[in-house]
């Protein structure tokens, strides 16, 4: 946006900021908000603090500075009142999980570490954050990030303490943070219609099996190495010899990878479907459903416990559904996702799910060319979180104008009863 542009928008902004930043005490620090968000909403090749203050008539790069960095207002206040606005508006289908990398020179900026950095396709020096986004067809928005931290920094005692990370703050896998915000905003009072991640989370048998646990659905993708039986395949328990423990029941048959399965499936079981209109026309492939029980060692653990136990366990292997893709000009499959959706869910809904995770990949473009979500040049846990939490509500103001410019959202039960909840 231009100069002309933000200040169409000035008044629209402040009713926003008044309603997200409610609970931000002091007007001076609000101000600094609404004065933060229209920086990173102009034009400029970097939005990081110091050219952001020069674009801005009103702006300071001391106060920004102190207003990110050194100021104690809490982000999650913030981050709630944000998703009690935005996801009653867009109405998700889903919500989508990613992660997003972001290139840092030095080691001591908080979670930089050398890692896969998607960001350059490479191992290179960088940040990685998990988020969860509010889709659907037509608009998208995130509503949690939770930042990666290596297993380098647990014990990195100085490096912690300068970069103010919390004592209760650890390593964790990126699929467990990704559960932790979505139990966060459970805890807010909102749950997925469905989830819906690529296959660095859905090649996880143990996300997979915590999303069951929750009663959640999901289409998550594969690589195709993965291992199942086909769905006729039935436990066989030998006869007991009389001596030592009883032979456990298995398969008479190996488990497949999923590839191979696909490769079974007859040409007649699959379906043309269109999923939405790109840019040179419909979105057209062929798809097949199978029924199939995953294997895998994590896979087979989890049906004896929830079988009764090592012996008691009958040896059946719970059935899910396998969504393939394999496109007429191809020799195989391509695609592959997994998913608890009951067997009789159409073909059409399971594609468009599978789908709809390529939604944020708008987001990031904004968030991060538009919004300069990986041009801040903070180093600390605080300040990164407040700017996070500060471009999440960038895209959110810019995502409700564009949906409904004059709506009104609800009233939050989360600020104060005397805000007035208002967009415009």
């Amino acid at each position: 946006m231009d100069m002309r542009q933000v200040a169409e928008l000035r008044a629209e902004l402040a009713g926003f900021v008044a309603d997200v930043f409610a609970s931000v005490p002091r007007k001076d620090q609000q101000a600094k908000g609404d004065c933060y968000l229209r920086g990173l909403m102009l034009d400029g090749r970097r939005t990081s603090i110091q050219p952001m203050a020069e674009r801005l008539p009103d702006g300071s790069e001391q106060n920004l500075q102190q207003f990110v960095n050194q100021s104690p207002w809490g982000p999650v206040p913030v981050q709630r009142r944000i998703v009690e606005r935005i996801v009653p508006l867009i109405s998700p289908d889903a919500w989508a999980i990613d992660d997003v990398s972001v290139p840092k020179d030095g080691r001591m900026s908080v979670g930089v570490a050398r890692q896969y950095c998607g960001a350059l396709g490479k191992r290179a020096n960088c940040q990685v954050a998990v988020s969860v986004h509010a889709v659907s067809d037509t608009a998208s928005c995130p509503l949690q990030w939770r930042l990666f931290l290596p297993e380098e920094w647990v014990q990195d005692t100085e490096r912690r303490r300068v970069t103010h990370v919390p004592e209760q703050v650890g390593h964790r896998e990126k699929w467990r943070l990704a559960l932790d915000a979505m139990d966060e905003l459970a805890g807010w009072g909102f749950t997925p219609p469905v989830v819906v991640a690529d296959a660095g989370y859905g090649t996880s048998t143990p996300f997979r099996l915590a999303l069951e646990e929750r009663h959640l659905s999901y289409v998550l993708a594969l690589t195709g190495k993965e291992v199942a039986h086909p769905e006729t395949a039935e436990p066989h328990r030998p006869a007991y010899g009389g001596l030592g423990p009883p032979t456990l029941p298995r398969c008479r048959t190996r488990s497949q990878s999923m590839a191979h399965l696909a490769a079974q499936a007859p040409v007649s079981h699959f379906t043309e479907v269109t999923w939405r209109e790109g840019g040179r026309g419909p979105m057209t492939s062929r798809f097949a459903v199978l029924r199939v029980r995953p294997a895998g060692k994590q896979a087979l653990r989890a049906a004896q416990e929830a079988g009764g136990g090592h012996y008691p366990w009958d040896g059946t292997l719970p059935l899910r559904t396998l969504l393939l893709e394999w496109p007429a000009d191809q020799p195989a499959s391509t695609g592959y996702w997994i998913s608890n959706l009951p067997a009789a869910t159409p073909v059409e809904d399971l594609v468009r799910w599978a789908k709809m995770r390529r939604r944020i990949e708008h987001d990031y473009r904004e968030l991060k060319h538009g919004l300069g979500l990986d041009h801040f040049e903070g180093r600390s846990w605080p300040g990164r979180h407040h700017h996070v939490t500060l471009v999440t509500a960038a895209h959110a103001f810019l995502t409700e104008h564009r949906l409904a410019p004059k709506a009104h959202t609800p009233d939050s039960p989360s600020t104060r009863s005397s805000t007035p909840s208002k967009a415009s």
